[in-house]
């Protein structure tokens, strides 16, 4: 009997997860072999510090700094792109996927930006681009929406899927600690980087929520149109209050389906204490699915780190590996849904979506504030769910006012900021975070 010829591997960029990628493949061979129908071997590494790779590698596999080599080499059938960026990755991605070679990826940022030109060159070309590692880490949340959840109507996504800002508003939350002085202290751990503002302003979640909005809702990647708000601003003071009130402040990204079209945001959030999501502490990820038929489902697990994430990348190999000789159309489709039936749902604007709402004010203490306020609400169509009202400091004449509001309409609670703002006994700017209680 003829050898199954092994699946040759050509992985670009060997750091952390590539060298997580390179170290699970060749540990648990003979599992993946056994699960996967034939051997799966990395047979070239790319990456630009060539000596490193030939010691993490051991000279087992050929090794080279030109990583287009490795893209138009046909003796590669599947290339493994951890270079990351939005630059060269894509040049590779799309050269591999013209060369007729399967792509595995994990990277949200390409495929945020750029996936509806990559995923159409792969349809086109009869190959596949598998990114579970790209949302979540080791989480295969991918794969639950585009093929466990495939009966349901999905009706929104919420996910706690950037472990840097969820440790620092855990650190925050226990140690009642200032953002600053928690950053540095998640820098000095590693778990942020040198420079953090793609995690700590929300652009990394917002680049995932986006791809489980297409996978949830089957519309094309938008990222341009989502809602990106981060947490560098948050203030200490507020995560006590919501703490009083029974919530927890998290960064979330969230997708929800309308009548209208789809909301696409990232923002800090108030969830309601007693939620599963609002007790994911530390740097791990989680993301709550609601669909029509199966209800609420949750999906918990580390969010980064090179074993974690390299495990889904290697399970999209061997997904690769199992489908590389079926017909193209018998495969799973990308997005979840086939190409030609992605809906024309648009991306709402901020202003149109709906949420309830945390209001922050600093208020002179006499009486007739609480109803002047409360009228404002109300002539907008804002109704108060619950409120709390601090007793003034001795020898102070002005307190907080804490105030959550039922859903609204987001514009609706930024005309009545505006109004209650100017008003004279409103000392300071108005704080508002947005508040879900996910049911």
């Amino acid at each position: 009997m003829k050898p199954i010829q092994a699946m040759r591997v050509g992985l670009l960029g060997i750091g952390t997860v590539g060298g997580g990628t390179y170290n699970v493949l060749t540990r648990n061979a003979e599992e993946i072999t056994r699960r996967a129908g034939r051997p799966i071997e990395i047979t070239v590494v790319a990456d630009k510090d060539v000596a490193r790779a030939k010691e993490l590698t051991g000279g087992k596999v050929k090794v080279t700094d030109d990583a287009f080599a490795v893209v138009t080499d046909p003796n590669v059938d599947i290339v493994i792109e951890l270079i990351g960026g939005y630059g060269v990755a894509k040049e590779l991605v799309l050269k591999a996927i013209e060369n007729g070679k399967h792509v595995v990826t994990a990277n949200k940022a390409l495929l945020a930006v750029h996936g509806t030109e990559i995923f159409a060159k792969a349809q086109e070309k009869g190959v596949m681009v598998a990114f579970e590692a790209a949302v979540a880490g080791g989480i295969p949340i991918i794969k639950a929406v585009r093929e466990g959840l495939s009966a349901n109507r999905i009706q929104w996504v919420a996910g706690i899927i950037n472990g840097t800002t969820n440790f620092i508003l855990s650190e925050m939350r226990d140690k009642g600690l200032p953002f600053a002085d928690v950053l540095k202290e998640a820098q000095r751990l590693g778990y942020a980087e040198a420079d953090p503002t793609f995690d700590v302003e929300g652009v990394d979640a917002a680049h995932k929520i986006t791809l489980l909005s297409s996978l949830a809702f089957g519309i094309p990647v938008q990222f341009d149109k989502a809602h990106i708000e981060g947490i560098s601003k948050l203030d200490a003071t507020d995560i006590k209050y919501a703490e009083q009130l029974g919530y927890r402040i998290k960064l979330l990204g969230i997708t929800r389906r309308r009548d209208n079209g789809i909301e696409l945001r990232v923002h800090p959030t108030l969830v309601p204490s007693k939620r599963l999501i609002a007790n994911v502490e530390g740097a791990m990820n989680a993301v709550l699915v609601q669909a029509d038929a199966v209800g609420s489902t949750l999906y918990y697990g580390k969010g980064a780190g090179a074993e974690p994430t390299a495990s889904a990348v290697i399970a999209d190999v061997v997904d690769v590996t199992r489908l590389s000789t079926a017909d193209p159309e018998n495969r799973v489709p990308h997005l979840a849904f086939q190409p030609d039936a992605l809906a024309n749902l648009p991306i709402l604007p901020i202003g149109e979506t709906l949420c309830g709402n945390y209001l922050r004010l600093r208020v002179a203490d006499q009486p007739g504030v609480l109803a002047e306020i409360t009228r404002i609400l109300a002539d907008r169509n804002i109704s108060i769910d619950a409120l709390l009202q601090r007793e003034p400091e001795e020898g102070e004449d002005q307190t907080d006012l804490i105030i959550l509001t039922h859903v609204c309409r987001e514009q609706d609670v930024l005309n009545a900021m505006d109004v209650i703002g100017k008003l004279p006994v409103v000392k300071g700017a108005v704080t508002r975070l947005r508040l879900e209680n996910l049911q």
